[in-house]
C-alpha cells in the first residue's frame, strides 16, 4: 500500500484535527492513552486506573473491532478468551506499587562486597591475650587496678623514634603549649600517630626521661609520688566507660576497669600543678569522640593529625633498609605502589602504625625473606587487623549503661559496612536500631535509650575510619543529593561484617533480626542494601543464614520482604559452592502450595545467579508458568518482571528468542507471560530492572523505558522487538494494556529528544499493515486531544510521519 492509499483510507484524521469530535465522544476530559506510564510514577491512582480500564477500552477506536475479529492471531492459539484481570496488572511491579529502587543502589551495594574477608590466623595465649601481626588484645580485662604503676620508656625506643618520626603540622605549637601549661591533651584516632607524637614531644622537652603512667587509673587519681622529677609522663585515657561525673555504677555490676571520673579542665589544672611542682611534663591521649570534642574546646586539648603515610613509609623503609644498596629504597616504594599491593591493602591511606608494618614487609620482600604471594597475604591482613581491633571486647564491661558507648561505636561500624557509600542519615538510623538490638541482647533487664547530643556527625565517622562527602541517591526516576558516608577503604566493609559474623556467634542473632527489619523497610535504598548484605552472610554460612535470614523474609505477606529474600538468595548464589543449595531451595519453592514461596522463587530467577545463566533462568520460569492458570496474576506478575529483568541483564538475545518460542508454543499461560513482558518493556524504567551484575551500557538510559534503552544499545534487536510488540498489540486480551503502555512511552519520548529519535525510527516497524497504522494513528490522535496532558504537536507530527513510513516497508 502506498502512502497516498494509506492517507485516503484514514481521511484527514491527523494529530492536528478532530477537535469537534473530541467534545462529542468525551475523549478530551483527561482520560487519554498513556496515563499508565511507569507504575512507580503513579502512586495512589493505580486502583482507580485499573477499575476504569474496561470503560476506556470501549471508546470506539477504529482498531478495537479489528482486534475483536482477529481474536488471538498474535499467539496462534485460535481462541479469543478475555483475561482482563492479569493484564489489568500489566504494569504492576513485584512490590504492588512499591519502589524496586534504582540500579545505582544495587551496583554500589555490590561494590561494597567485591572483596570478602580473608582467612584469619590468630594465636591465643594462656593469659587471655591474642595477637595478630604486631597488635595485641586482651579479652580478660586488666586484673587488679588498685596499685598505680609507672614505667620508663626504654632509651632504644626513643632512639628509634628519633630516626623515623615524621613531624606533623602544628608540632612546634604543641611543644610551646606543653612547656607553658605542663600538660597537653592529644586527641585523635588510634593508630594515627598520637603516641609517637607524644613520645617525641616528651623526649625533646625532658632530654629522654619519659615514663608511661598506668592507663587503669584516671587523671584525678594521680599523686605527686607517682610523678618522676624532671620527667615526661604519657597517659592514655580509656574511653569505654561512658558514665558522666558523679554517676555510680549499677549495684552488682562487674566492671573490668575502675569507673574513672569524666576528665575535665579541673582535673587537668590539678595535674598541671602537680607536674609543675615536680618540674615535669605530661601528655594525655584521648580517642576521638565526645570527650575529645569537649577537651579541644578548652586550654589543654589539641587535635593530633596523622602525618602523611608516604613520608612515614619512606622513613621506616630508610631505617629498615639501612646498609642495603642505594636502589633498595626506590624499589621498595615502587613495590608499595604496585596495583596488586594497593588492592590487597584495601585502604585509601595507611595510618602511621600500618605504614611501619608495611615497611617491615617490604624490607623483608627486598631481602628475599618473603614471596609476592606472602606479601599480598600480609597486606590483606591489614583490614582484618583493623576489624579485629574494633570488635575485641566491644561490649565491655558487659552491662548497661556502661557498655553503651562501645556498643554504639560497634553498631555504627557495622551499619557503615552495610550502607557504605549511602546516605549518612540512613546509616546513622540503622546504627541506632542495631545498637538497641545489641543492648537488649547483652542486658535484657535494662532498657537502653538514645543519646540525643552524643557524637557529632562530623566526628562520628572518624571512629569508623569513614568520611562524610557529597553524594547522590538513585531513587529510580530521579537522583537526589545526599550527605553520604563511606569507609576509607574498599575492603573494610567485608572485613567488618566478616569479623562480626565469623568471630562472635552471639552477635549473629541481633544482626539477623536487624537485617530482617531493614528488609521490611519500603525504601529501596534500605531494603536493597540489607538484602545484599544478608545474601553475603548466607554465602559465608548457608546453614545458619538461610534459616535465620531468608526463610523468615520469604514467608511473609509483605511484597518487599519477598523481593528482599529473592535478592538475598540470588546474591548468596554468587558463590559457586552455595549455588546448588540455592537451586535446590528454589526448585522446592516453585512447586510449593504456598504462593508466597512460589513468587519468591520466580523473583529470584530474575537475577540469573541462581540458575547460573540466562537460559537456565528462563527454563525455571517457564516450568512454573506452564502449570499455572492463564489469568493467575500471582504467578504471571513476578514471572514477567523477572523476564523483563533478564532482558536488562546484558544478554537480551537469548531472552527474545525464548519469548518467540513461548509465543509460538500456543499455550495461553506462556503467551500471557510474553505479552506481560512486552508491556513491561514499554512501561518500566530500565533502572528499576537492576540485576546483581553490572550492565554499564544501560547506565546512560537508566531513566528511560527498557524498550528505548534496548533500541539505543542494541539496535540490531529492533526487528525482533517490533515483532514481539506487534503481536502483543494485536492480541485482543493484551492489546488495550499494551496500547496504554505505548502511550506512556510516547509521552516520555516527546520530552526526550534522543528517545524521540529512537522511537520514531522504531515506529515504522510497528506499522506494517493497515490495521497497525490505524491503531497507532488513533493512539496519537487521542494523546494530542487530551485536554489535561496534550502531546506536543511537533513530536506527534514526527511520530505520525514515522507511522506513515511503515506503509513503505
Amino acid at each position: 500500500m502506498s502512502d497516498q492509499d494509506d492517507e485516503a483510507a484514514t481521511g484527514s484524521d491527523t494529530p492536528d484535527s478532530g477537535h469537534d469530535r473530541d467534545h462529542r465522544d468525551g475523549r478530551g476530559d483527561g482520560g487519554g492513552r498513556g496515563d499508565r506510564a511507569d507504575p512507580h510514577d503513579r502512586g495512589g491512582d493505580r486502583g482507580k486506573d485499573r477499575g476504569d480500564r474496561g470503560d476506556r477500552g470501549d471508546r470506539g477506536r477504529g482498531d478495537r473491532s479489528d482486534r475483536d475479529r482477529d481474536g488471538d492471531r498474535g499467539d496462534g492459539s485460535g481462541e479469543a478468551p478475555r483475561e482482563p484481570d492479569v493484564f489489568a496488572a500489566a504494569d504492576r511491579g513485584p512490590l504492588a506499587g512499591g519502589d524496586t529502587g534504582g540500579a545505582a543502589t544495587a551496583r554500589r551495594a555490590l561494590r561494597t562486597w567485591a572483596s570478602t574477608a580473608g582467612d584469619r590466623h590468630t594465636s591465643v595465649q594462656g593469659d587471655g591475650t591474642f595477637f595478630e601481626g604486631n597488635q595485641f588484645f586482651s579479652v580478660y580485662g586488666f586484673g587488679d587496678a588498685s596499685r598505680f604503676v609507672r614505667g620508663p620508656v626504654p632509651p632504644e625506643t626513643l632512639a628509634h623514634l628519633a630516626q623515623v618520626y615524621c613531624e606533623i603540622a602544628g608540632y612546634q605549637r604543641m611543644k610551646e603549649r606543653l612547656r607553658e601549661n605542663r600538660v597537653l591533651v592529644l586527641c585523635g584516632e588510634p593508630g594515627s600517630g598520637r603516641k609517637a607524637t607524644a613520645l617525641a614531644l616528651l623526649d625533646e622537652v625532658t632530654g629522654g626521661k619519659v615514663f608511661r603512667l598506668d592507663p587503669r587509673h584516671g587523671v584525678d587519681e594521680i599523686t605527686g609520688e607517682a610523678l618522676q622529677e624532671g620527667g615526661g609522663h604519657l597517659m592514655e585515657l580509656l574511653t569505654e566507660d561512658g558514665r558522666t561525673e558523679g554517676e555510680a555504677p549499677r549495684e552488682g555490676a562487674v566492671t573490668a576497669r575502675r569507673p574513672a571520673a569524666r576528665l575535665s579542665e579541673l582535673h587537668l589544672d590539678r595535674f598541671g600543678e602537680l607536674l609543675r611542682s615536680r618540674d615535669a611534663y605530661g601528655i594525655v591521649l584521648v580517642e576521638s569522640g565526645e570527650p575529645a570534642d569537649r577537651l579541644m574546646r578548652g586550654r589543654y586539648g589539641t587535635y593530633c593529625a596523622p602525618p602523611p603515610a608516604d613520608e612515614v613509609l619512606r622513613r621506616h623503609l630508610r631505617e629498615r633498609l639501612r646498609g642495603e644498596p642505594a636502589e633498595a629504597l626506590g624499589a621498595a616504594r615502587a613495590l608499595a605502589a604496585r596495583p596488586d599491593v594497593v588492592r590487597a591493602l584495601g585502604l585509601e591511606e595507611l595510618r602511621p602504625r600500618e605504614a611501619a608494618r608495611l615497611a617491615e614487609h617490604l624490607a623483608r620482600h627486598w631481602r628475599g625473606e618473603m614471596t609476592d604471594d606472602q606479601l599480598l597475604a600480609e597486606c590483606a591482613g591489614f583490614v582484618t587487623a583493623q576489624a579485629r581491633e574494633w570488635f575485641a571486647g566491644a561490649d565491655r564491661p558487659g552491662v548497661l549503661p556502661e557498655a553503651l558507648p562501645a556498643l554504639n561505636a560497634g553498631a555504627f561500624r557495622i551499619a557503615v559496612a552495610v550502607f557504605d557509600g549511602s546516605a549518612y542519615s540512613l546509616a546513622a538510623e540503622a546504627a541506632e536500631l542495631l545498637a538497641w538490638e545489641l543492648a537488649v541482647t547483652l542486658d535484657p533487664g535494662q532498657a537502653p535509650g538514645r543519646r540525643l547530643f552524643g557524637a557529632h556527625a562530623e566526628h562520628r565517622p572518624t571512629r569508623a575510619r569513614a568520611v562524610l562527602e557529597d553524594g547522590e541517591l538513585d531513587l529510580g526516576p530521579a537522583k537526589v543529593p545526599v550527605r553520604a558516608v563511606r569507609f576509607r577503604g574498599e575492603a573494610l566493609a567485608a572485613a567488618v561484617l566478616g569479623e562480626v559474623w565469623h568471630g562472635y556467634h552471639n552477635v549473629r542473632g541481633p544482626v539477623a533480626r536487624w537485617l530482617r527489619a531493614l528488609c521490611d523497610d519500603p525504601r529501596a535504598e534500605v531494603w536493597v542494601r540489607a538484602s545484599v548484605a544478608a545474601g553475603v552472610l548466607c554465602s559465608w554460612d548457608w546453614i545458619h543464614g538461610f534459616r535465620e535470614l531468608i526463610v523468615p523474609l520469604a514467608v511473609t505477606d509483605a511484597p518487599v520482604t519477598r523481593l528482599a529474600a529473592a535478592t538475598a538468595l540470588a546474591e548468596s548464589a554468587r558463590d559457586p559452592r552455595i549455588r546448588p543449595a540455592v537451586a535446590s531451595v528454589l526448585k522446592d519453592w516453585a512447586v510449593s502450595e504456598d504462593s508466597t514461596l512460589v513468587a519468591t522463587a520466580l523473583l529470584a530467577h530474575g537475577f540469573v545467579l541462581a540458575a547460573g545463566d540466562v537460559p537456565g533462568s528462563l527454563d525455571a520460569l517457564a516450568r512454573v508458568v506452564r502449570t499455572c492458570e492463564p489469568a493467575d496474576g500471582d504467578v504471571l506478575v513476578p514471572a514477567s518482571f523477572s523476564t523483563a529483568r533478564l532482558l536488562a541483564a546484558g544478554e537480551p538475545e537469548p531472552v527474545l528468542r525464548r519469548l518467540r518460542q513461548w509465543l509460538e508454543d500456543g499455550r495461553l499461560n506462556l503467551a500471557n507471560l510474553v505479552h506481560l513482558t512486552a508491556i513491561r518493556t514499554l512501561s518500566t524504567r530500565t533502572t528499576h530492572l537492576w540485576a546483581l551484575r553490572d550492565v554499564p551500557e544501560l547506565d546512560e538510559h537508566a531513566a528511560r523505558p527498557l524498550l528505548v534503552a534496548l533500541l539505543a544499545t542494541r539496535p540490531g534487536l529492533a526487528p525482533e522487538l517490533a515483532w514481539l510488540l506487534r503481536h502483543t498489540l494485536a492480541t485482543a486480551r493484551s492489546g488495550g494494556a499494551a496500547l496504554e503502555a505505548l502511550g506512556g512511552l510516547l509521552r516520555r519520548a516527546a520530552k526526550d529528544p534522543e528517545a524521540l529519535g529512537r522511537v520514531c525510527a522504531f515506529l515504522p516497524r510497528l506499522a506494517v499493515d493497515r490495521r497497525d497504522r490505524d491503531r497507532l494513528r488513533g493512539l496519537l490522535n487521542e494523546l494530542v486531544r487530551d485536554r489535561d496532558r496534550p502531546l506536543d504537536r511537533s513530536a506527534a507530527r514526527r511520530m505520525w510521519d514515522a507511522v506513515t513510513e511503515g506503509a513503505n516497508r
